[in-house]
């Protein structure tokens, strides 16, 4: 198997609900991606400068900084897809 075989694509999922975040986090990873997660905007921004994801799941309410925040700082240094999740 090459390198670019055994690479798994990365998915941060932010949630500041941990219940969301472990739903998503085990299905995401049975069906065989690798899954990093935050509990709030600002440490989602510091993980996907860590993990560099290649998708963001992003919750819209949060504390700290809320989605809307998080993707504005998001574009201003990556064009990775982003799906936005809201009540």
């Amino acid at each position: 198997m090459t390198s670019l075989e055994s690479h798994k694509e990365k998915i941060l999922v932010v949630d500041d609900e941990a219940s969301i975040r472990r739903i998503l986090e085990t299905r995401l990873s049975m069906i065989g991606y690798d899954v990093v997660t935050a509990a709030d905007g600002e440490e989602a921004l510091d993980t996907f400068r860590n993990a560099t994801p290649d998708l963001v799941v992003l919750d819209v309410m949060m504390p700290k900084l809320d989605g809307y925040g998080v993707c504005q700082e998001l574009r201003k240094e990556s064009d990775v897809p982003i799906i936005m999740l809201t009540a």
